[in-house]
């Protein structure tokens, strides 16, 4: 588990992406699991939670144009 002071999408999605299963704890947000490289969205989460989860999904899996 790692703890980041500030959340910073591109550091912790790096983070997800080289260690693959395990989670980090946000400031201001909280825990997030990550597997496989991808974060697990929570089943009760507040607006900013989700968010953050997709956006940090997004940086992990860019979208190929078209």
């Amino acid at each position: 588990m790692r703890s980041f002071p500030v959340y910073a999408p591109r550091i912790i999605a790096k983070h997800a992406r080289i260690l693959r299963h395990g989670n980090v704890v946000i400031k201001d947000l909280g825990q997030l699991e990550f597997r496989e490289s991808r974060f697990v969205m929570p089943r009760h989460c507040q607006p900013q939670i989700r968010a953050a989860v997709t956006e940090l999904n997004s940086l992990l899996n860019p979208q190929l144009p078209a």
